[in-house]
Formats: structure tokens, C-alpha cells, sequence
């Protein structure tokens, strides 16, 4: 495991301690980081529920830059991310004629190319954010993908209710149960055995922690592998800690959940 990913995954970003060497290493982000601040603490009296509360956020983010709203500092980066994601999923075995669903699919860093590579229809793409779900269909249009009838749909939460059973080889998640309380977390291991196949599996990104479990502003959310693991077997899944992933360049870690061996 890179050195770096070892070093992080024993910060608590939430510690004043941290706060403070942080700010004394990097002053040019003291100002932002007010800033996201203040935002914060108006959009939590604004919006209690957490799915209400971060809609707002990528709305005052999409408005910016829906590039930067799904965490991508540059073009370039965005694009990397993506190959980045659609590249695991191919070493993996996907291939054409699986059905995939993209929980926070976003503005479809790599939704593009799962779009392009799977079946016309066979793309199923999901997020809170109406705004950057205008992104994401302007992403298809540019891209020329519309012949490929992606389904992209808005949801307030993470039951699947809308969905087929059995219906999906791939469930993906990137970068959302890193902005998602556990209760949120909890919901979508409820309810994702039933929409998955016998043989598909789920693999979603977090934000690890080998220390203490922690938040940054309602934003960021720092959670254990055994918590995470657990909380799927109380489900009834099998989770797996997915160690090719850490030789990737991203920060965050992968799991992938799948329904038990009989």
C-alpha cells in the first residue's frame, strides 16, 4: 500500500490538532475552508435531512463547475477518474450485455464509458442532484450517446424501490458512501440484494479510517473496513476489502458486497 494512503488513513481531520497543523501547512486554504464553513452551517439549519442538506451542496457546487461538484479538480482529472473507475470494472470481467446501476452517477465521469461500452439500455444512472443530472444529460448529448438510451433518474433515497429485482450484474458506487451517514449506508445495504443477481456484486468507495470514525462539516464522512463489512453482513451480503484497488492513485479505499454463498 502507497506510503500516503497509509499516513492518511490514520488522520482525524475532524481533531483541532489537525485543524491547526493543517492551516499552518496550507494558509492559502484557510479562506475557502471558512467559507465552506459558513455555507455549512446555514444549510444545516436550512435543511436537516442529510439527502436535503447535501442536494443543496451540489447545487451551490454544480452552479460553480458540475466537474468540480463531483470532485474533480481539472478536466484532466476528471477524465482520469473515470477511466480510472471503467478500467477496475473491465479487469474485472464486464463486459457488454451486463446491466450495470451507477448510484451517484453525477455528470457521468465515468458513466460516459460504461454508457458507450455496455448494451443500448443497459446503463442505469441515479443521484439527489437534479442540477447535476442536467450535467449528466448534457454529458450524453456531447458525447454523441444518446442512440445508447441511458436511463438517468433523480431519487430521494437509497431503497431501489422503482427497480426490477434480480435485475443488475454491476452495482457501483463511487465516492458517495464518503459523503453518506450510516444510516444512509444501512439503507442501501437493506435494499441492494434484492436488485442485484445471483452472481452480480455491488463495489462502492469510502473514505478510510484506521483510527478514529469521524465527519468533516456533514461533508465527509471517515469510516473502519470492519465497521462497513459488518454492517453488510447484518444485511446478509459478503463484503470483501478490495486490496487490488489500493494500488490505484485515489484516495479512497473499495469493498465489494455480494449475496452469500449458499
Amino acid at each position: 500500500m502507497p506510503e500516503k494512503k497509509v499516513t492518511s488513513v490514520l488522520v482525524n481531520r475532524s481533531s483541532v490538532s489537525h485543524k491547526i497543523r493543517y492551516a499552518i501547512a496550507h494558509p492559502s486554504r484557510i479562506a475557502p475552508h471558512v467559507k465552506r464553513t459558513a455555507r455549512d452551517t446555514w444549510l444545516r439549519l436550512k435543511h436537516p435531512d442529510h439527502v436535503d442538506y447535501y442536494r443543496a451542496v451540489m447545487a451551490s457546487d454544480a452552479a460553480r463547475s458540475p466537474e468540480a461538484a463531483v470532485g474533480s479538480k481539472s478536466h484532466d482529472r476528471w477524465l482520469a477518474l473515470g477511466k480510472m473507475q471503467f478500467d477496475y470494472l473491465l479487469e474485472h470481467g464486464l463486459s457488454p450485455d451486463r446491466r450495470m446501476l451507477d448510484i451517484g452517477c453525477g455528470n457521468l465521469r465515468a458513466g460516459w464509458r460504461f454508457i458507450e461500452y455496455l448494451d443500448a439500455g443497459h446503463y442505469y444512472g441515479i443521484d439527489i442532484s437534479p442540477d447535476i443530472l442536467i450535467a449528466a444529460k448534457e454529458t450524453v448529448a456531447s458525447r454523441k450517446l444518446q442512440g445508447k438510451l441511458p436511463h438517468l433518474t433523480i431519487t430521494q433515497n437509497l431503497t431501489f424501490d422503482f427497480l426490477p429485482d434480480s435485475h443488475f450484474d454491476v452495482v457501483h458506487a463511487h465516492s458517495v458512501f464518503s459523503h453518506s451517514p450510516v444510516e444512509v449506508i444501512e439503507e442501501c445495504f437493506a435494499h441492494v440484494g434484492r436488485i442485484l443477481r445471483p452472481d452480480g456484486f455491488f463495489d462502492f468507495t469510502f473514505d478510510r479510517t484506521e483510527g478514529a470514525e469521524h465527519q468533516v462539516l456533514r461533508e465527509d464522512f471517515y469510516y473502519s473496513t470492519s465497521t462497513l463489512v459488518a454492517l453488510a453482513e447484518r444485511h446478509g451480503l459478503a463484503a470483501r476489502f478490495m486490496d487490488d484497488w489500493e494500488t490505484r492513485k485515489h484516495g479512497q479505499s473499495k469493498i465489494r458486497v455480494a449475496h452469500r454463498a449458499p
